[in-house]
This record gives C-alpha cells, sequence and structure tokens, in this order.
C-alpha cells in the first residue's frame, strides 16, 4: 500500500440512518480473536465486509461471521468505493496505518484504527487533518477507555480517596515465540515500545488527566537474536506537571506481566492485570490501613468500543479516544526514542487534551471464548 492519496473528499460523506456497517481490514491474530466476533456485540454496528491478501482467510471467515463482501488489497479502492459500507475497522500492521486510513477518508469513510495509530507525530497530525478535511470521524482503538475496571479507577482518583496522585509504576511483558512476527520488524513499527509502551503511556495520562512535560529512557537488549532489530525491553520516566511521576517497563523477552499501580497521598490503586482483554481485571484499594480487592468480569472490550464509535457516527459526535489522543501517546514514543539513542531528558512542547475518558464510557459486554483461527498464530503462547 505504497499509494498515498489525495486529501479531497471523492464524494460526499452522508451520516447512516441504520446501523453502521464496517469493512474490517487485515485479517491477522487480533482480528480473529476479538475484532470479527466483537461486532456480535456491538448493538449499533454490522461486519459487512473482509480485507486480506489470504483468499483462505477471506473465504473461511466469510462463512464463519457471514459477511456480505471480500475484498483483496488489489481491489482495496473497490472496498473503499463501495456504496454498502460506512466504515473501516484498520487491523494491519503498525506501519500500514498511515496510509490506509488516508484512502479509507478520502473516499468518504469513517475509521476506526488501531493503536498505535501512526509512527510519528507528523503521521498522526496528518491522517487528523485528512479526516476533518473529509467530514468523517476517525478514532484510535484505546479498548480500555471503554473497559470498566480502568474506568472505575480513574473515577476513583477524581473522587479524592486516594488524596492527591504522586507516581504512577506499570510492567506490561511476554515472551514473543514467533521470530517471524512483524513486532521483530523495526521497519514495520514493531518492538514493545510501540506494541505494549502505548497502554502504559496512555494509562498514565488517564489516570493523572495530565500530559507529560519531560522524558527520560533506556532500551536494552540481551543479545537474543530475536532482537536484532528491535529493543528487547525498555524504560521510561515521565514528568507530569505538579510534581508527579510515571515509570514503565515493557519488554518482548520477559514473563508475562501487565499491570498497574499509581499512589496517591492517601492511599493506592493496583491494576493486576490491568490491560487485558481475554480475562477479567483485578483491583485493589489501599486507603490508609483498609484495603478492598475487586474483580471486574471479562468484557468483550472489542464490542464496546466498535459500538462506541458507531455512536459517535450516528450521533455525530466526536470520539474521545480520537487521533489526538493517539497523538498524545506518539509524542511520548518519540521522545523515548531520542532520549534512549542521546543519553538525554527530552523536554516535550505544551500539548492539551480536552476530553478524558470517564464513567459515562464504560460499555459492559459479555465476555466472549477465543474462536478457532485461520492461518496465523499468536505473537506468545
Amino acid at each position: 500500500m505504497s499509494h498515498r492519496p489525495s486529501a479531497k473528499l471523492s464524494r460526499s460523506t452522508r451520516r447512516p440512518a441504520g446501523p453502521v456497517r464496517y469493512a474490517v481490514i487485515g485479517l491477522g491474530h487480533i482480528a480473529q480473536v476479538a475484532v470479527l466476533p466483537g461486532f456480535a456485540q456491538a448493538k449499533n454496528s454490522v461486519l459487512a465486509a473482509l480485507v486480506s491478501g489470504d483468499q483462505t482467510k477471506l473465504e473461511k471467515l466469510q462463512r464463519e461471521h457471514d459477511v456480505a463482501a471480500i475484498y483483496d488489497y488489489d481491489h482495496l479502492d473497490d472496498c473503499f468505493a463501495s456504496p454498502d459500507l460506512d466504515a473501516v475497522f484498520i487491523a494491519l500492521p503498525n506501519d500500514m496505518h498511515f496510509d490506509c486510513c488516508l484512502r479509507a477518508v478520502a473516499a468518504g469513510k469513517h475509521v476506526l484504527c488501531e493503536k498505535p495509530l501512526a509512527l510519528s507525530v507528523r503521521d498522526a497530525e496528518e491522517m487528523l487533518e485528512a479526516a476533518r478535511s473529509n467530514g468523517v470521524k476517525l478514532m484510535t482503538a484505546y479498548r480500555l477507555h471503554f473497559e470498566p475496571a480502568n474506568l472505575s479507577a480513574i473515577e476513583l482518583v477524581r473522587s479524592g480517596k486516594i488524596g492527591e496522585p504522586r507516581y504512577f509504576s506499570s510492567t506490561f511483558s511476554y515472551q514473543l515465540t514467533d521470530p517471524n512476527n512483524i513486532r521483530t520488524k523495526w521497519e514495520r513499527g514493531g518492538g514493545p515500545v510501540f506494541d505494549i509502551g502505548t497502554y502504559c503511556i496512555n494509562a498514565a495520562r488517564y489516570l493523572f488527566g495530565d500530559e507529560p512535560e519531560e522524558v527520560t529512557a533506556m532500551l536494552a537488549n540481551s543479545g537474543d537474536p530475536r532482537f536484532r532489530e528491535v529493543e528487547e525491553s525498555a524504560c521510561a520516566i515521565l514528568r507530569f506537571p505538579r510534581g508527579r511521576l510515571a515509570t514503565f517497563t515493557v519488554s518482548f523477552g520477559s514473563a508475562e506481566a501487565a499491570r498497574y499501580e499509581l499512589v496517591g497521598t492517601k492511599g493506592s490503586i493496583v491494576l493486576d492485570p490491568a490491560f487485558e482483554y481475554s480475562e477479567g481485571l483485578r483491583q485493589t484499594v489501599k486507603i490508609g490501613e483498609r484495603e478492598s480487592e475487586k474483580v471486574f468480569p471479562k468484557t468483550d472490550q472489542f464490542a464496546g468500543e466498535i459500538e462506541a464509535f458507531s455512536e459517535c457516527i450516528l450521533n455525530d459526535t466526536e470520539p474521545e479516544a480520537s487521533a489526538r489522543e493517539a497523538i498524545g501517546d506518539l509524542r511520548v514514543i518519540e521522545a523515548i526514542f531520542e532520549s534512549a539513542e542521546t543519553g538525554r531528558t527530552i523536554s516535550l512542547e505544551p500539548f492539551t487534551k480536552k476530553t478524558r475518558p470517564g464513567k459515562e464510557q464504560v460499555k459492559r459486554k459479555p465476555g466472549i471464548d477465543e474462536p478457532k483461527t485461520v492461518r496465523v498464530r499468536s505473537p506468545h503462547d
């Protein structure tokens, strides 16, 4: 997908009167185990088309999900031009998000795109401007912005029960067991910073309700041949206004971990696990000497985010989990790599985001069993 489209709208964009009809572009592991099944519980959304370069995937998944149309990548523009589609869900490798999004919005399609939205702030800003110019919605697939446990943590912070938040710490890691996975390729936007570091950065930002001012980071490799092109592990420190700090470590060469802790002047909140979609999340709150634990049942986070985006399209409202939200993370990611390369602390330009996730966005959808997949494998066991 090297074609760079014009930003000019090729046809008029109309707000759909009924359920929003989607094409899912890219049928990798996350698309098959989570995105496609999510449409069954997104009450205002319809899975209407599939796009892949693998004909076997297309035919089998078309039958399994009763999808009306299928396209290969050579006919992607036919998909974008279809009057039977209103929106696309981009589940392609990271380096393909930019081009695919520009082509979709130029054709008047609304876009829900997996994170990271792009591989640079510049590209994300161009995607945002193209969507605005063409009168379509663009949302980043921040599924945790609609997930009950994370939204509960945000409300606990806002309530003042743990006092003034002081520091955030997080670890997110797994053993990447597929040596041919695109996450090991630098030019594809691989490495743990892009893949899972985004969750830690985003969590710090939504829990503090603020933007970092400085970033210091280090990258590390143990010599494992899996990580010839990308970092194996990364550690970052973010300084926020009013003396608040956030630290996180991510890795593709460590045991599984997915937790965060926020400590305030009166208490603390721990989510462990915090970022998973395949199991329930556990929240521990400690205020003084009193400690309580709550387990949030597994929920279909992908159905929630799809439904939320369709609501924005149908009601002509802007998504909170916007391209600007993605830019907030990407500016930190760029600073992480710059700091690691130069050995310096990187100052960030002032950045504002007027809206933050809150309890009004919560989506509770019953959890689903992982379906059988077609010609894909998980990046980890």
